[in-house]
């Protein structure tokens, strides 16, 4: 037994850990690699606290089950990890604002424009969307739909309520700090809320994006540093179903670590990690 695991709480074997990854990879599609052990003991070891279990084994029975949909939603919210900033790889919102809003406004006679941002995590890239948006004057008298989607319920009820921490904005113009957000007085001293104006419209509700969905016709998707945690099948499947969503000639934005090469014909590399649907 090594002195870390002398120090734990719980019991915690490699079987069990290769059967919450697995169950992981199963609801998810992501992939979870030997060097996350830690991570998932740190991250689940409350969870078992919670339920009043003795160990991860008599947690694996509980999961083993399979009568509580609300615990697997807690696994999946416990180890998904969620990295995000406002205009997180700023060229992506250069490019959303120089081309690909107004290539779409082209083509588009019914002044429409729907936006998804697959993987919303906190929500700061949906609003970044929802402001390179709001200060476009070409798009007055359109009407902008962004969906805004993740699997952690968490994160998600944290994106709705719009509300940050001031060191979470200090990045941004000030006066795109004025015009989108409120300073926090009292309580909420130190932090910063979206207003009303930007909040309204953004639509959160939770995907679990290996599952079935419907999605309405999009023009453009955001779904950065998602693919990366999945395995090849699951990514390739995901990558043709929003190709399937995608209106020809729509856009889609990843990762800048991630790459579409070998998983699809059905869009061309047109800049940085941003792909063009043509199939």
């Amino acid at each position: 037994m090594t002195a870390l695991a002398s120090q734990r709480e719980f019991h915690f074997t490699q079987q069990d850990f290769d059967f919450l990854r697995r169950l992981a990879n199963q609801h998810t599609g992501i992939v979870v690699s030997d060097d996350k052990f830690d991570m998932f003991y740190s991250r689940l070891s409350r969870r078992v606290r919670a339920l009043g279990l003795p160990d991860f084994a008599a947690y694996c029975n509980y999961l083993k089950l399979g009568d509580d949909e609300a615990e697997l939603t807690e696994l999946v919210n416990a180890i998904t990890t969620n990295l995000t900033a406002f205009f997180r790889e700023n060229h992506h919102f250069e490019y959303l604002r120089d081309h690909a809003l107004p290539e779409r406004m082209r083509v588009n006679g019914d002044r429409r424009i729907s936006i998804w941002s697959a993987g919303c995590s906190t929500g700061e890239e949906p609003y970044s969307i929802g402001m390179v948006v709001g200060e476009m004057a070409s798009l007055q008298g359109w009407e902008v739909d962004i969906t805004a989607t993740d699997i952690d319920s968490d994160v998600l009820a944290k994106a709705s309520r719009g509300i940050y921490r001031m060191d979470r904005v200090e990045g941004l113009p000030r006066e795109r700090l004025r015009r989108w957000f409120f300073k926090g007085k009292g309580h909420q001293k130190g932090m910063v809320r979206v207003k009303p104006e930007l909040r309204q419209r953004i639509s959160f509700r939770q995907l679990n994006l290996m599952q079935p969905w419907q999605q309405e016709p999009m023009e453009i998707i955001f779904c950065r540093n998602v693919i990366i945690y999945f395995d090849k099948e699951s990514k390739i499947r995901l990558v043709e179903r929003f190709a399937d969503v995608i209106k020809p000639g729509g856009f889609l934005f990843i990762g800048h670590s991630e790459s579409l090469f070998k998983a699809t014909d059905r869009f061309e590399l047109i800049g940085k990690t941003i792909y063009r649907r043509v199939k």
